[in-house]
């Protein structure tokens, strides 16, 4: 029986001119479309303006990708990068904060909000959150194939072996493998998806919608509940979290569970 697994994909799914296309990009990638046609299918059902949903795209994907490069870049590495300011827009070279993400997407959202629909943004936020737990599961594959953010070492049998000179060993060098870690990426996406699930739930069969900021909320605790458990498990990213009672991933996702707590409860409390 075996007593761990030992991870040897490459994260390159392939090149092109030179350029390297990841699993990670394509989980992304994937995640957006997946979200896009979500999104469709709810806009159609209530007979909104065709041209809100590529609207929302735009800013949404904006609102990620700037949000969850900030985010890595201010919240682990702010004396780094604030010295070297031009590393900021290197967003090919790796480096994005899920909590950054968040960040950005709502910002994003009520600013489409005032722009675009003129409705609550709770509107906006109860709709798109349903497939983000979706692209949040596919990213966290993305990081499994990258052989990063990775757990504890493990004496479980489910325990992975990473590769940790990921570069050399693409060049050609002999892999040097982790001890056998917990697979938080897996347990990661596991959770999203199940949330993914919840809130396809709570959409299309129980009319959670006509409840503002009742899927939000289940969101918002589903997603970053998670993510404070999951850190337990998970090896600090900085050196500075060592010092920490709760580490930057943990700290970050505790404001976004009171917020979900918060609507949640004041949801419940008005009529349909």
């Amino acid at each position: 029986m075996l007593s761990f697994i030992t991870w040897t994909v490459d994260p390159t799914l392939f090149s092109i001119f030179g350029r390297e296309i990841r699993w990670y990009s394509l989980m992304f990638a994937l995640g957006f479309w997946i979200g896009y046609k979500i999104v469709e299918r709810m806009f159609k059902k209530d007979h909104v303006p065709a041209n809100w949903l590529d609207s929302l795209f735009l800013y949404v994907f904006a609102g990620t990708v700037i949000g969850a490069r900030l985010g890595h870049c201010l919240f682990y590495d702010p004396g780094y990068y604030l010295s070297n300011p031009i590393e900021i827009i290197k967003v090919w070279e790796g480096g994005l904060a899920s909590h950054g993400g968040a960040i950005g997407i709502i910002i994003a959202v009520l600013i489409y909000s005032k722009k675009v629909t003129h409705r609550n943004p709770l509107w906006t936020f109860d709709r798109l959150v349903v497939p983000v737990a979706l692209v949040g599961a596919l990213i966290r594959i993305g990081n499994l194939m990258n052989h990063e953010i990775y757990g504890l070492p493990t004496n479980l049998p489910w325990g992975f072996r990473f590769i940790e000179n990921l570069h050399q060993w693409k060049m050609g060098a002999e892999p040097i493998f982790s001890a056998p870690s917990h697979p938080t990426q897996i347990y990661e996406a596991s959770c999203y998806l199940l949330t993914f699930i919840l809130l396809m739930y709570m959409y299309w069969k129980k009319r959670a919608y006509e409840k503002q900021g009742l899927i939000f909320g289940t969101f918002l605790i589903g997603i970053f509940g998670t993510r404070i458990i999951m850190e337990v498990l998970k090896n600090n990213q900085e050196a500075f979290e060592d010092n920490l009672f709760l580490n930057m991933g943990q700290i970050l996702s505790i404001p976004f569970v009171i917020l979900g707590i918060f609507l949640i409860i004041n949801a419940c409390r008005k009529r349909a």
